[in-house]
């Protein structure tokens, strides 16, 4: 399987047949939509039902994006509207349980801006290895009135503490490879040009052993880490309610006059004027 469809935003490149890599590609920013989402949903049934597979590798084709933020532009009925996935929850959620509970061992290797879904998606995965130099991991969405939707307020606790947590959830701020390491956020940032060579030795290297002890050890480690999937539909519940609220229209339309999802630049650095958003 090289790609889940005609026009994938999301494809499957298998290293081989016990290591794939899954490559978001959706220029020019990598917003995850409701374009993406049963994009997504496609690989991870293919995850699930494949035999073969032991590890896989999140991972972007867009330069200075690894995967961002929700698209705003679409109605929320757009994503509301879609049937609940196997675990009996809606579409996002469901899909982000079902890649931790998978046996497939989920790494995320991140190079260039990771916020909002982007970093859920890594806290999802098992590992994270991030761009000393290019990775940028932030949950923004309290800078704009919003409750981040994909559960990172129970990940986050459990990867960097309460206080951390705390602290990336509430300032909106970016944090670079080498603050995420430290944190805890990832496992490690490495130098941008070591980074490839590292995960793709360490994801082999789990792809050469068998996969029962594999599955075996990710099902003892999840039965003590995993967050219940109760908390992460009330995230969603929540950052949908959210969207209703006037404060949170009114800074989200004010993003939007300054180039959100239109403007490269903007795109690349607007968690520096979410703290200012109101003040032109």
């Amino acid at each position: 399987m090289t790609q889940v469809s005609a026009n994938a935003q999301i494809r499957i490149e298998p290293s081989s047949a016990s290591y794939w890599r899954v490559i978001i590609d959706n220029p020019p920013f990598n917003i995850f939509g409701p374009d993406t989402m049963p994009q997504l949903a496609q690989v991870v049934d293919a995850l699930e039902s494949d035999p073969h597979v032991k590890v896989v590798v999140f991972e972007s084709a867009v330069p200075g994006f690894f995967l961002t933020h929700y698209d705003f532009v679409p109605p929320l009925e757009a994503t509301t509207s879609m049937p609940p996935g196997p675990t009996g929850m809606p579409p996002l959620p469901d899909m982000l349980v079902r890649i931790g509970r998978s046996s497939v061992i989920s790494i995320a290797k991140i190079r260039g801006r990771a916020s909002g879904v982007g970093s859920e998606l890594a806290l999802a995965s098992d590992m994270r290895f991030a761009s000393n130099e290019k990775a940028l991991l932030s949950q923004w969405e309290i800078g704009a009135a919003l409750v981040p939707g994909g559960g990172p307020m129970t990940r986050l606790s459990r990867l960097i503490g309460r206080g951390r947590a705390l602290e990336v959830l509430t300032s909106g701020n970016d944090f670079d490879g080498d603050t995420a390491e430290r944190y805890g956020y990832v496992n490690r940032a490495l130098p941008d040009s070591e980074l490839d060579g590292f995960v793709d030795a360490l994801a082999r290297r789990i792809a050469s052993y068998d996969g029962r002890p594999i599955a075996a050890a990710k099902h003892l480690v999840n039965e003590v880490s995993l967050p219940s999937a109760d908390s992460l539909l009330d995230a969603l519940n929540s950052f949908e309610t959210a969207l209703t609220w006037p404060e949170t229209q009114q800074r989200v339309e004010a993003l939007f006059k300054r180039g959100f999802q239109r403007d490269n630049d903007f795109e690349k650095r607007w968690t520096e004027v979410l703290g200012t958003l109101l003040e032109d």
